[in-house]
């Protein structure tokens, strides 16, 4: 399959073109600034001639949207959902003028849309849509304002040939640096992954592979539309969550942190404190009754093989650096 991936030079996009492309598939990325090869250039608001990749492509997946890793401020929320919107219409238009256009259209969603809660799991069916939760700060709302905004511009495009999903993400754990699993893994080796303010808020998660894998399933089947989540079946709370992460590293202790604390370090980390602190009580409904099987349902099982092959890239990179430099290959 050809396989077209908006915004795809992020953490996630990393994680599906190395798993697509390693089954066989034609990836192509759009980037603001392409660097290799496979990288074609957009702005990821206007029609030009990136279009020509989606016209005859197979599927579309649609990454695109400023970073939620950084200061909520008025600036970075406006920024998250101009960043948002704009590329999801500009894909739907793309799309409407292709004469070949894609099957599938996956656009990226997010788990933060249900609603901060405890008592219960958020499926597609019964999950309760966030924004108006007593007892949380009020600019919380607007992240779920951003997500209901972001698949509306999936809906209200008039794509007709191509089926849409939205992927109702929960956070993706790969390896990779950088990202949320680097980021988490660091705090539990400093000994500072213990439970945050009292560390009962759930965390909604998915293994790298099986997000791929989730992608590829979706493709492959022509019954599924609209919202589906994409999240391990089995969100704990936070303080099990670093638990079971200190544990595959060996790290024995983590030291709690208060609300105030976490507001702290979000800010020399220069993130927003609901990453930390809002309750993402996830289930992938969709995906088990349509027979998805994850190959990493439970959390403990998927850390240690996360901390596993940080462990071997950190070898490798290891004997790269100390043995001899290879020589060029001709030309």
């Amino acid at each position: 399959m050809k396989i077209v991936i908006p915004g795809g030079t992020g953490q996630v996009g990393t994680v599906l073109k190395r798993e697509l492309t390693a089954a066989g598939h034609d990836v192509v990325v759009l980037t603001r600034r392409p660097a290799t090869p496979g990288e074609v250039a957009w702005d990821g608001r206007t029609l030009g001639p990136w279009a020509g990749e989606i016209d005859g492509s197979d599927v579309v997946v649609n990454l695109a949207g400023r970073s939620v890793s950084c200061r909520y401020t008025a600036t970075n929320l406006r920024a998250m959902m101009d960043s948002r919107v704009d590329s999801a219409q500009v894909v739907g238009e793309a799309i409407a003028a292709a004469a070949r256009p894609p099957r599938l259209w996956l656009q990226m969603s997010t788990a933060t849309v249900y609603a901060h809660r405890h008592d219960a799991p958020n499926d597609e069916r019964t999950g309760v849509i966030g924004g108006a939760e007593p007892g949380v700060p009020g600019y919380w709302a607007y992240s779920v304002d951003i997500a209901k905004a972001w698949e509306r511009a999936q809906e209200e495009a008039d794509t007709p040939h191509t089926r849409k999903v939205a992927l109702r993400s929960a956070m993706v754990m790969s390896p990779d640096r950088g990202g949320v699993f680097d980021v988490l893994l660091r705090l539990a080796r400093l000994g500072l992954g213990g439970p945050v303010a009292g560390g009962a808020q759930y965390v909604s998660w998915i293994h790298d592979r099986d997000f791929a894998r989730a992608v590829a399933f979706l493709a492959e089947r022509d019954d599924l539309s609209g919202p589906v989540n994409v999240a391990a079946p089995e969100p704990l709370p936070q303080r099990m969550f670093m638990h079971d992460l200190r544990a595959a590293w060996g790290v024995p202790v983590g030291l709690p942190a208060t609300a105030w604390m976490a507001g702290l370090g979000a800010l020399a980390l220069r993130s927003d404190t609901e990453l930390l602190l809002k309750s993402r009580r996830v289930v992938p409904g969709r995906l088990l009754d349509a027979g998805f099987a994850f190959d990493h349902p439970r959390w403990d099982g998927a850390a240690a093989d996360l901390v596993a092959r940080v462990r071997a890239g950190r070898v490798r990179r290891g004997h790269r650096r100390s043995g001899p430099v290879a020589p060029p290959l001709p030309s």
